[in-house]
């Protein structure tokens, strides 16, 4: 029997943008990813816009997904421990995946340490220089008086203007990000700003749509994790070493 001893991360999924055909090839492809790391997982980290939009109604949460759910619930019923980080796409979050995969939920950063390796792990949006107009947005957003008057909306409502507003996003026309040099990513000035006050072995995060793995100093490392429209990567660690990976490639 496989020994349950590697962490996974994985991140931008946006199950549910494109056409029903192609969500559900991309849905397809992650349920096989799971299933591939099933017998070897003993942490696996989803760290945002997983959903291209999410929204848990008190008694409704938006319909599909049903073999990517079912394949998460294998595997936390197998005792794989399971963390949701919220995404730009799908900070409306709340108990549904606590009561049903006994998911963590994160909301903003998590630091961690295994194997005395530290990581800091965040989706990544709203972080750095500039974009002052998303981190006004992501404050309303967040905010419990924009969830509780969004769950006043009928959901074929709600939903469908989430939906509307989705396909206009920068995953939706599955093209490839804008890559900047490494040293003048966001994230990266980002990094290196909080590593002026602490230390960590691996910086993670999502959002960026771009495989990356920069070394920002001789101990610590920049990854990020990709996405599943087009690059299908992720990253896994397994007690001595990180490395970013590509799915079906």
């Amino acid at each position: 029997m496989a020994i349950r001893n590697k962490l996974y991360f994985a991140s931008d999924f946006h199950l549910g943008t494109g056409t029903y055909a192609k969500y559900r090839e991309r849905e397809a492809r992650v349920v096989r990813w799971l299933d591939a790391i099933k017998t070897d997982a003993a942490e696996v980290f989803l760290m945002g816009d997983v959903f291209d939009f999410w929204f848990e109604y008190k008694t409704v949460v938006p319909k599909g997904y049903i073999r990517f759910l079912g394949k998460l619930a294998e595997l936390t019923d197998a005792g794989v421990k399971l963390y949701f980080f919220k995404g730009n796409h799908d900070m409306w979050m709340f108990d549904y995946f606590e009561k049903e995969l006994n998911a963590t939920i994160i909301s903003n950063e998590l630091e961690i340490e295994r194997n005395g390796k530290k990581f800091y792990l965040h989706h990544g949006d709203g972080l750095g220089p500039g974009d002052k107009f998303y981190k006004m947005l992501k404050k309303i957003f967040r905010s419990k008086l924009c969830q509780w008057l969004f769950a006043r909306i009928h959901p074929n409502l709600g939903v469908g203007i989430a939906n509307r507003w989705s396909r206009g996003s920068r995953i939706a026309s599955e093209k490839n990000e804008n890559h900047k040099p490494g040293q003048q990513e966001w994230l990266v000035t980002y990094s290196r700003e909080v590593l002026e006050t602490h230390f960590y072995d691996y910086l993670v995060y999502g959002h960026r749509h771009l495989p990356l793995d920069i070394q920002l100093n001789d101990k610590t490392r920049y990854i990020n994790l990709g996405e599943w429209v087009i690059a299908n990567t992720y990253a896994v660690f397994d007690g001595e070493r990180m490395e970013l990976k590509y799915f079906e490639k």
